[in-house]
């Protein structure tokens, strides 16, 4: 019998993991709107995310991100235009999480003309260095830059392309080799972008990875790199992310800090 006892006891204060992961897409969206009418052409401003993980999103999503505003547009996966809702990438179907494109956009539609509607397209994918997106690498089933290339073309059939929101670099830490050439890549990257969105003056905004990584010192070291480029480079902005604060994995945003970064870009935009 004390056995027993024990087993349940054990259970009560570890709980089997299954149990609690299960639960990460209980909010996801039941139903897609799809966008009946669109906005006129010259009012519809297009953004592109890209990157890694934490811009294609693992938080975990709650009702306040489902919820949807007629001025946010985005994609499914097969490019149906819908009313925006949490999680934004579909390109992971079992790592999809909350991302930054909904505090986002709701933070630059409180300063931008009302007339104006906002087509956010997602290209992340999780675990992409940027040598891969450079090379362009198929990652976990996506050509990297061939589908960036894809969705710029796609939103300038809707509207104009008005940024780059990157999110990129917890995969090249792991070198010292990678951390310092960051900088370069960054430079060729972007060049790269700024090709295919055929605008030269293209303001791309940059997010630090965070500081809670078990490996402080190349996280902080990537993240000078970062700055280092953005010196060179006016129509760069770098968000930080030093207070903010992972999920648990010392890899990922939590969801509040999720939140506030997409404010946080959306405020380096409007600069």
């Amino acid at each position: 019998m004390k056995y027993i006892v024990i087993t349940f006891l054990f259970i009560a204060l570890f709980p089997n993991k299954n149990s609690q992961t299960d639960k990460w897409d209980k909010n996801f969206p039941k139903e897609e709107i799809k966008v009946a009418q669109m906005p006129n052409k010259e009012n519809i401003w297009v953004y592109i995310m890209a990157g890694q993980s934490n811009m294609a999103g693992r938080a975990f999503v709650a009702p306040q991100d489902t919820i949807h505003n007629n001025k946010i547009l985005t994609i499914n996966k097969t490019n149906d235009l819908i009313y925006a809702k949490e999680p934004f990438h579909f390109y992971e179907p079992k790592m999809k999480g909350l991302d930054l494109g909904m505090s986002f956009s709701k933070e630059l539609l409180k300063k931008i003309p009302d007339s104006v509607s906002i087509l956010i397209l997602p290209t992340a994918v999780g675990g992409s260095s940027i040598e891969q997106w450079l090379e362009n690498d198929n990652h976990r089933g996506i050509p990297l830059f061939e589908n960036f290339k894809e969705k710029v073309a796609f939103g300038k059939t809707y509207g104009t392309i008005k940024g780059i929101l990157w999110h990129q670099g917890e995969s090249d830490t792991a070198k010292q080799t990678t951390i310092n050439n960051y900088d370069k890549n960054l430079s060729l990257l972007i060049s790269k972008f700024r090709t295919v969105t055929n605008n030269k003056k293209l303001p791309v905004i940059i997010g630090e990875i965070g500081s809670y990584s078990k490996n402080k010192e190349n996280w902080k070291q990537l993240n000078l790199k970062m700055w280092s480029y953005t010196k060179t480079d006016t129509l760069t902005k770098i968000v930080s992310t030093q207070d903010l604060k992972d999920k648990g994995d010392k890899l990922h945003f939590n969801a509040k800090s999720i939140r506030i970064l997409g404010k946080r870009y959306a405020e380096k935009f409007l600069e």
